[in-house]
């Protein structure tokens, strides 16, 4: 059993670098300036990356959007590296390495979204980014891959209805590190909604002329969300560096002709 293992932690590992290797030249939208990006982030915020790798372009498939990843950005809290080094403000979860820190500069070359929990309380915050970093570290199954493949092609022939419940197949634990889990998981900690079902019941008193409706609002199990959901989600503002730094159309040089 411990050689089958072992086989499958191999194969595992070498399906992560084929299917997390990106292809240089094919992002399809130009990247935010990084001083920009910077400069408007605040704790707290998802960033969602238009990645091109082969994982990338089948969640996008999957989720019909053009997000395949999402990483929560954390500030300096982390510290300086000890080498000098960029510091950390990014906490992701990758196929490869499980959940982890990364600098902004990771993110240089690839199309990008803030989407920011609006009237977030300092506590809850706090207790979001916390909660992130008390999985840094946490590596995933890799022998799991192996089944999550079957679910990668890059246009595998599935009715659109069924594609977002493929997401949440898989074997349990690998599946978070292709979709938003853990993020979904650290906002529903803190009872912040990103895409909670509504269902329509029947108001518990009657009305004057008529049964009065209510919303119940639910917060959907975290292994259901995709990066996408961020960008969607009516609870969450979408900010622009571009616009944030004081746009001006007036100001744009154009080049006549073809």
């Amino acid at each position: 059993m411990r050689q089958s293992n072992t086989a499958l932690d191999w194969l595992g590992h070498k399906l992560a670098g084929v299917l997390l290797r990106e292809t240089p030249g094919q992002e399809l939208f130009i990247p935010s300036d990084p001083d920009a990006l910077r400069r408007t982030l605040r704790p707290g915020d998802v960033v969602l990356v238009a990645g091109s790798s082969m994982i990338a372009t089948a969640v996008k498939y999957l989720t019909h959007s053009t997000w395949s990843h999402a990483a929560l950005y954390v500030g300096d809290v982390l510290g300086a590296p000890d080498d000098g080094s960029e510091r950390h403000t990014l906490i992701e979860v990758v196929l490869d390495a499980g959940c982890r820190s990364v600098p902004l500069s990771s993110l240089a070359r690839f199309h990008t979204r803030i989407c920011r929990p609006v009237g977030l309380t300092d506590g809850d915050r706090d207790e979001l980014i916390n909660f992130m970093i008390s999985r840094l570290g946490i590596r995933y199954d890799m022998r799991n891959i192996v089944d999550l493949a079957r679910y990668l092609l890059p246009t595998p022939p599935i009715p659109s209805r069924w594609r977002r419940r493929m997401i949440a197949l898989g074997s349990g634990e690998p599946t978070r590190a292709i979709c938003s889990t853990l993020l979904a998981e650290a906002f529903g900690r803190i009872g912040y909604p990103i895409l909670p079902r509504i269902e329509q019941g029947a108001a518990v008193k009657r009305g004057i002329s008529s049964w009065r409706r209510q919303e119940l609002l639910h917060i959907r199990h975290h292994s259901l969300y995709a990066p996408a959901d961020f960008d969607i989600s009516p609870y969450f503002e979408i900010v622009k560096p571009t616009i944030e730094e004081g746009f001006n159309y007036k100001g744009l040089t154009w080049v006549d002709g073809p």
